[in-house]
C-alpha cells in the first residue's frame, strides 16, 4: 500500500471468510498513519447485478444468484451502488478481501470511483464467491483446498514481486520492439502488435505514486498475489487461430474447437463436438463475444503448474500460463465494448516477442 498519513482505507468481505486477517489489517493501517474506515461486510448472496459488473473467470460473465426477483435483485443493486458512490470517492484505498466480488454493488460503486480517476483497490483473489480461483488442467482433478490454501498462502508471504516486476518490464519492451506470436501444439497460431497500448503489470505495487500513473481502470486494482502482465492488443493486427483445450461452453462439454481471426474478429470455427453450444454462446454474448480481448501472461515461479498433479493456480498467473481472452477489453484501453467476457488458460504454449522466446512449451524462458 506505501500508505502516506491520513490516507482513508477500508475493507471489503464476505461474512465468514478470512475474519481473524480483519483487526490485524486495521491495525497495520492504523499503525503506518492511515485512517481507519473499518470493513464492510457484503450479502452472502448478493442481488442479481449487471453482466459489465461480473466476476472474471473461465466462461461467459454470469448474474449473481439471488432468491429475489430478477427485476427486483437489479432494481436494488443499482440503487445501492448508485447511493454507496457519494460515499466511497472519500475513500483513498480499498480492499477486497477474500469472497467479495466486483459484483457486489459495494466494490461496483467503488469501481466507478477507480473510473473517475480516484483511488486504488488491492484484490485478494483467495477465493471468489464460494468459489476457488483455481482451475483444473484437462484431464486432471483440483487438488484439495488445504493444497490451493498452502500455495497461495506461500505465494502471498515469499513472492519476490519487485523481481518479478523487472522480468515483467523487459517483456513489455520486446512486445513493443515486434510482433508477439503464441503457438501450441494443438494448433493455436496467433499474431498481433500492442503499439502504445497500456501494459498492465501485477506487480504488488499499490502505492498512491503508481495510481497517479494510471493509463487503465486495472492499473488502480492490484492483484495479491502478484504475476500477471496484461495486454489488449491493437484489435486490427490480431490475425491467426486459437486451438482450444477440452472447455465448457454455454454450460456444455466442447472438444477440438479451433476458432479463425481476420483483424481481431472470429471470422470461421469448427469443433470436433459440442459446436452447437459455442455458437449459442457467442451469439448470446454479441459483437464483443466474437472479438480478441486479451493477451495474459503469468510470471510468477511460486504459481508455476505442478509438475505432477498439475492444476492452475490462481487465474493463470504462475509462470508460462497464458491467457488468450474474448470479449470487452474497455478496462484495458481497448476499443471492445459489450457486456461478455471470457478467459481462456493454456498450460503448454509458445509465446515469441519482439524476436525473443519467453515462454516454451508451458515454461517461462526469460532471454
Amino acid at each position: 500500500m506505501a500508505l502516506q498519513p491520513g490516507e482513508k482505507v477500508m475493507l471489503l468481505a464476505h461474512p465468514g471468510d478470512f475474519q481473524p486477517l480483519i483487526p490485524l489489517l486495521r491495525q497495520a493501517v492504523v499503525r503506518a498513519g492511515g485512517v481507519d474506515l473499518g470493513c464492510w461486510q457484503v450479502l452472502a448472496a448478493s442481488p442479481a447485478a449487471p453482466a459489465e459488473r461480473a466476476a472474471p473467470g473461465v466462461g461467459p460473465v454470469a448474474v449473481n444468484p439471488s432468491a429475489l426477483d430478477p427485476a427486483a435483485a437489479r432494481k436494488s443493486w443499482e440503487a445501492s451502488r448508485n447511493a454507496l458512490l457519494p460515499l466511497l470517492r472519500n475513500v483513498d484505498l480499498a480492499v477486497m478481501l477474500p469472497g467479495a466480488q466486483p459484483a457486489d454493488p459495494e466494490y461496483a460503486a467503488m469501481q466507478a470511483v477507480l473510473r473517475e480517476g480516484h483511488g486504488r483497490t488491492i484484490h485478494f483473489h483467495w477465493s471468489f464467491g464460494g468459489l476457488p480461483s483455481a482451475y483444473p488442467v484437462p484431464g486432471h482433478p483440483l487438488p484439495s483446498r488445504q493444497v490451493i490454501d498452502a500455495a497461495y498462502q506461500r505465494a502471498v508471504l515469499q513472492s519476490d514481486c519487485r523481481a518479478i516486476g523487472e522480468v515483467q518490464r523487459r517483456f513489455a519492451a520486446a512486445m513493443r520492439n515486434g510482433g508477439v506470436r503464441v503457438t501450441t501444439p494443438a494448433g493455436t497460431d496467433l499474431r498481433f502488435r500492442i503499439g502504445d497500448r497500456p501494459v498492465n503489470f501485477q506487480d504488488s505495487d499499490v502505492s498512491a505514486e503508481r495510481a497517479s500513473k494510471a493509463r487503465v481502470l486495472i492499473d488502480r486494482e492490484i492483484e495479491i498475489p502478484c504475476g500477471a502482465v496484461r495486454v489488449a492488443p491493437l484489435e486490427e493486427t490480431v490475425e491467426g487461430t486459437i486451438a482450444f483445450p477440452p472447455s465448457r461452453w454455454a454450460g456444455k462439454d466442447v472438444d477440438g474447437l479451433v476458432m479463425r481471426f481476420a483483424q481481431g474478429k472470429v471470422t470461421d470455427m469448427h469443433a470436433r463436438s459440442g459446436q452447437e453450444a459455442v455458437e449459442a454462446e457467442l451469439r448470446q454474448g454479441g459483437d464483443a463475444a466474437h472479438s480478441f480481448r486479451e493477451l495474459g501472461l503469468g510470471f510468477n515461479p511460486l504459481l508455476a503448474i505442478p509438475a505432477t498433479d498439475p492444476w492452475i493456480p490462481y487465474y493463470g498467473y504462475g509462470a508460462g500460463v497464458v491467457r488468450l481472452s474474448l470479449g470487452d477489453n474497455s478496462e484495458l484501453g481497448g476499443n471492445v465494448k459489450g457486456d461478455y467476457v471470457r478467459w481462456n488458460l493454456f498450460t503448454d504454449a509458445t509465446v515469441t516477442a519482439g524476436g525473443q522466446v519467453w515462454v516454451r512449451d508451458g515454461r517461462l524462458t526469460v532471454p
